[in-house]
């Protein structure tokens, strides 16, 4: 019995001493006092003059009133409007379009790539973006992009990356449009034909480091080739697909414009929708039966027609006539898409238009119908379930990451003031 006793308190001493080490370990407190809070998104609820108290990357609490300690971090919001980080769920972080962006493809390595990736990764932190999913980009350029900000020797957004999307051979995804000697050595390895092809670039995907796969349902408004925007993978390709992704615990998302393969892609089982300009009512009641994301990509929509209408016009005809037909249709299919009851998730596509311009979706999607809240939801709360991330990020809550913004003026009477974010707090470090 005494050995007992004697073993239990060397135990206890032990784990005090264990106790005290860690506490000793733990970094300083820091003391965000917010003026007006929204937590959670999702209860919409506002709350006045609370501290939300921040320690190694992680929310600790959140208090009443304005609150701090010796040694610790005051960051003195008290006349400000603070939110969780904001999510984008598409964007393209290694280019952006513009005069030269078919020369790009040719003259950059992918060293190059995910270095203007940098550039791109800070401008959209500082618009008040602290996760992204990189939905399209070259696997070194993004996965090593992807790495750097994740070690912290760069500045920007935690990154969800596909890396190379998978597509078929000839289709939005592939390389078009050069010599033949050319494309051959553009040309991802993530490009396949037929069912066993198509799982097979999933695994690989997988294997060379994609958190999620994207996939080109149909084609696209930026290839350059007259292949239309209809469904371009057959269904057995979707099915294998999907299964594929699933069974290597990724979700799926697809690139559609067309309804065909939208309406495909969505009876295949796959999770999520970028673009999806011509859905139908068909559409809307898949969506809803398999608890699909809508990520409309309002800004891409209108950046390309805008663009293709402008003399200043860039694009290829083969782009320029597919951006003139599909561009100016997209906000009415999100219209269309809200009313329906369909889940949607905040995505911009930016690297389409300009990277740290991201918050224009806000606006853009209020036009669709949606209040300023369900906006702020689909770029947090909705964008972290449908990227399968809600315990980590989307709102702030003890253990959950201290990914914070601010703004002057209130955002739930007028959500264009998103656009001016004043502060940026990525992991509890104060970046803006």
């Amino acid at each position: 019995m005494r050995i007992r006793s004697l073993a239990a308190a060397a135990l206890g001493v032990a784990a005090a001493a264990l106790s005290f080490a860690a506490a000793q370990a733990a970094g300083p407190l820091t003391f965000v006092q917010a003026g007006k809070l929204l937590a959670d998104p999702a209860t919409g609820k506002v709350e006045s003059a609370k501290t939300v108290v921040l320690q190694d990357g992680k929310v600790v609490r959140i208090a009443d009133g304005y609150v701090s300690e010796p040694g610790g971090v005051v960051v003195d919001l008290k006349d400000r409007f603070v939110l969780p980080g904001f999510i984008d769920s598409h964007v393209h972080l290694t280019g952006q379009q513009g005069p030269t962006s078919r020369l790009d493809e040719v003259t950059q390595s992918s060293a190059d790539q995910a270095m203007v990736g940098a550039g791109y990764a800070r401008k959209t932190l500082m618009a008040g973006f602290t996760t992204v999913a990189d939905l399209g980009a070259d696997n070194a350029a993004i996965f090593a992009l992807r790495a750097g900000i994740k070690r912290g020797d760069v500045v920007g957004p935690r990154i969800i990356a596909a890396g190379s999307a998978v597509s078929i051979h000839g289709g939005h995804g592939d390389v078009n449009g050069y010599s033949e000697e050319v494309m051959h050595v553009l040309r991802p390895e993530s490009v396949c034909s037929g069912p066993d092809d198509c799982r097979r670039a999933v695994r690989e995907q997988v294997w060379r480091g994609a958190d999620i796969i994207k996939i080109t349902a149909t084609g696209g408004v930026l290839s350059n080739t007259a292949a239309g925007l209809s469904q371009q993978f057959s269904d057995g390709e979707l099915a294998a697909i999907v299964e594929s992704a699933h069974r290597m615990g990724r979700r799926v998302t697809a690139h559609a414009h067309g309804v065909d393969g939208i309406n495909a892609f969505l009876k295949a089982g796959g999770d999520s929708i970028e673009h999806g300009t011509y859905l139908d009512n068909e559409s809307i009641a898949l969506f809803k039966k398999n608890g699909a994301y809508l990520v409309p990509t309002l800004m891409a929509g209108d950046y390309v027609a805008r663009i293709a209408a402008s003399p200043g016009n860039f694009f290829t005809p083969a782009q320029t006539a597919k951006a003139l037909e599909a561009g100016p249709k997209m906000l009415d299919m999100a219209r269309r898409a809200n009313a329906g009851g369909v889940k949607i998730a905040f995505g911009t596509d930016s690297g389409v238009s300009a990277h740290g311009d991201n918050a224009y979706e806000f606006v853009l999607l209020n036009r669709a119908g949606l209040s300023p809240l369900d906006a702020i939801r689909a770029a947090t709360v909705n964008a972290a379930d449908h990227l399968g991330v809600s315990a980590e990020i989307g709102s702030l809550a003890p253990g959950k990451a201290a990914d914070l913004v601010a703004v002057a003026g209130d955002p739930l009477a007028d959500v264009s003031v998103l656009q001016k974010v004043e502060t940026v707090i990525k992991g509890g470090v104060v970046v803006k």
